[in-house]
């Protein structure tokens, strides 16, 4: 026979648990709301109901951290749902299997980070699990509203402290405090507005939160090496103990090329009698294979490599690990910046220093954007204000054809004497 009681902290603390089973007690007022009394000793409130013709139970609370006052209460709103058509226990069903930020992670690295490159995909994992998973990681993807992106955006602008190691083997390994990191911020709200994009043909929601984030200011860097400074980098370049990356750091200063596409350049690669390299889609950020054209200076770089390296080896810069190029150059360029004074000058900033001399020679910026491997012309467009020299000159030449010409102008004075 089904018990029945009106339900308060008291009756409930009274009942007692039945060693071979577990029972209910039914509540008087709230229909189908009972406390569950388990062989254990635990109780919980649970709401017995029936809907389209199944009857269902739904769990409501363990007691004591759930009073009768509370769980007759959520019994009465899950009541209403009922009546209103919708089963409460499919809805959390429903919310238990839906989609997390975490799950949007994994399915986005799948699907989408893995047909980048290498390095952009590693920065996308990095990124996500470091900076965004901490904060979103359990939280519903259809509850995170635009709110919530700026909020995480501004918290990442903002920076955050470097520690050390435990065991610091530099004198720059400190705790440092934070530094503003504006246009990491802007990265990551272009990925999170991707990743919402591929949500919505997911079907795992109908809008995108980080559709109109705002974007910091982006400073980019300029830095050119002068004729002063180019030749203090050849003079080290020439000294160098270590040829072989003296000879990455020479490509990339003769090419424009990044450092990376120089590392892993191998031999059959260059075409000598053509004077052009073909870089392989694996190895460009476009993601395309890249033909340009090579002087001969580089050119007889890759033939003294040609001597240097062993018979068979594909790389033009073979590393220390067997079948492998070179895989970083960090250390050298530390020496190089300090023996040719350039402290502030990064192997990326022989680039632009590269770009940077094609247009004090006429070059226009598509040929620019096409020896570059740029895939946009908005990232070209950044040496447009180079080209105000030339421009300067056209307009000064006009100028000069304008110029009122000198006329003898008598003294007024000396006419009068």
């Amino acid at each position: 026979m089904v018990k029945r009681l009106r339900l308060n902290d008291k009756t409930v603390r009274e009942q007692i648990p039945e060693e071979d089973r577990d029972y209910q007690v039914f509540d008087t007022e709230i229909r189908g709301l009972s406390i569950r009394v388990m062989r254990s000793g635990e109780r919980s409130f649970v709401l017995d109901y029936r809907f389209a013709g199944r009857q269902r139970r739904m769990a409501i609370g363990r007691w004591p951290e759930w009073t009768v006052t509370a769980a007759r209460e959520r019994a009465r709103e899950l009541r209403r749902q009922i009546d209103e058509g919708s089963d409460p226990l499919d809805e959390r069903g429903a919310l238990r299997e839906a989609p997390r930020f975490n799950d949007m992670i994994d399915r986005y690295l799948v699907e989408h980070a893995s047909t980048l490159a290498p390095l952009s995909a590693s920065d996308h994992r990095s990124f996500l699990t470091k900076l965004v998973a901490p904060h979103w990681g359990n939280k519903l993807v259809a509850d995170i509203t635009p709110q919530d992106v700026t909020k995480l955006l501004n918290l990442i602008a903002q920076g955050r402290a470097r520690p050390s190691k435990a065991t610091p083997n530099n004198r720059a390994r400190k705790l440092a405090g934070k530094k503003p990191t504006p246009v990491r911020a802007n990265r990551i709200g272009e990925v999170l507005r991707k990743m919402f994009n591929l949500a919505i043909q997911w079907g795992w929601r109908s809008d995108n939160p980080a559709a109109g984030f705002k974007k910091r200011v982006e400073t980019a860097r300029e830095r050119f090496l002068s004729q002063e400074e180019i030749g203090r980098l050849a003079e080290v370049l020439d000294a160098a103990e270590d040829q072989r990356a003296a000879g990455i750091i020479r490509i990339c200063m003769l090419t424009g090329a990044r450092v990376g596409e120089v590392r892993q350049a191998r031999f059959e690669q260059f075409n000598l009698e053509l004077g052009i390299w073909s870089k392989p889609a694996s190895t460009t950020k476009q993601r395309k294979i890249h033909r340009v054209p090579i002087s001969a200076e580089v050119a007889a770089i890759v033939r003294q490599r040609g001597v240097v390296v062993p018979k068979g080896n594909p790389w033009l810069f073979p590393g220390d690990v067997p079948g492998q190029p070179v895989k970083e150059i960090r250390r050298f360029w530390m020496i190089v910046q300090r023996e040719a004074n350039l402290p502030d000058v990064r192997i990326h900033d022989l680039r632009h220093t590269f770009a940077s001399l094609l247009v004090s020679r006429g070059a226009s910026l598509e040929m620019i954007g096409k020896l570059l491997g740029h895939s946009q012309i908005q990232t070209t467009l950044r040496y447009a204000h180079l080209m105000d020299s030339p421009l300067r000159a056209g307009v000064n030449a006009v100028a000069g054809q304008f110029r009122p010409r000198p006329k003898i102008v008598h003294d007024a004075d000396a006419r009068r004497a």
